[in-house]
C-alpha cells in the first residue's frame, strides 16, 4: 500500500503546475515565470495579417503563489522595435481565465506576444513568440 501511495504522490509532484487543478485550454500553447503557469490560443487559431483576434488565457499559481489580480497582453515586432497599432482590452472570464480581445498584428513578421500577470504586489511578464506570414 505504502508503495501506491508514493508512487501517486511522486506522479503528482512531477506534473507541471498547469496539471494541478488548472483549467485546461485545449491547444493552447504555454509560457512560464517563477510564480505562474500561462497558456493562451489564439481565436481564430491561424492569425492573419492586418485582422482583429482575440486571446483566450488561463493562468494558474504555482505552489503557494498568489491567485493573479489581473492580466494584461501586448504584441511587439523585435525587428522593427514596435508594437501593435491597437490596444487589447482584457477581460476576466472566471477561474483562471481570460479573454483580450482587440488585438491586431499588422504587418508580416515575428511578433511577440507579451503577457503580465499582476499577483501579490508584483508582476510576472512571460513572452511567447508568433512568425505572421
Amino acid at each position: 500500500m505504502w508503495r501506491t501511495i508514493v508512487f501517486i504522490l511522486s506522479v503528482a509532484a512531477a506534473m507541471p503546475a498547469a496539471a494541478q487543478g488548472c483549467p485546461e485550454l485545449t491547444g493552447a500553447h504555454t509560457v512560464e515565470s517563477e510564480r505562474y503557469v500561462l497558456s493562451y490560443r489564439a481565436k481564430p487559431e491561424k492569425i492573419a495579417v492586418s485582422q482583429h483576434f482575440t486571446v483566450e488565457i488561463v493562468v494558474c499559481p504555482k505552489g503557494g503563489h498568489p491567485a493573479p489580480e489581473g492580466v494584461r497582453v501586448d504584441g511587439f515586432m523585435p525587428e522593427h522595435n514596435h508594437g501593435m497599432n491597437y490596444k487589447a482590452v482584457v477581460k476576466p472570464a472566471g477561474g483562471g481565465r481570460y479573454e483580450a480581445s482587440g488585438l491586431m498584428f499588422h504587418m508580416p513578421g515575428k511578433w511577440d506576444f507579451i503577457f503580465e500577470v499582476r499577483g501579490g504586489g508584483k508582476t510576472d511578464r512571460m513572452t511567447a513568440t508568433v512568425m505572421l506570414q
